[in-house]
């Protein structure tokens, strides 16, 4: 299964899951890299409409994290504990 806050941490440090830097300079913000995971995704997917963000009328797909990846250093996002997932809720 795909870890999103692994792929969160691998593109903000540049890093491979492996333990392979590449280039440094292509590192992006965390805030960037949740956007890559949530919002541009969906768009993606042309899915848009219906989820990427949490809006009313949206489909609702989140989850509850022990820390904030947008205050944590950067080499700690992939070890954020996922507390709860949210599934499909339309709010």
């Amino acid at each position: 299964m795909l870890n999103m806050l692994e792929t969160v941490w691998c593109a903000v440090n540049r890093v491979t899951r492996n333990g392979i830097e590449l280039d440094r300079g292509e590192c992006i913000s965390s805030f960037l890299a949740l956007k890559g995971v949530t919002i541009n995704a969906a768009y993606q997917h042309s899915e848009e409409k219906n989820k990427g963000t949490i809006e009313s009328g949206k489909i609702a797909d989140f989850v509850i994290l022990d820390r904030n990846p947008l205050k944590v250093p950067p080499l700690e996002i992939k070890n954020i504990k996922v507390l709860e997932t949210i599934k499909e809720d339309v709010y």
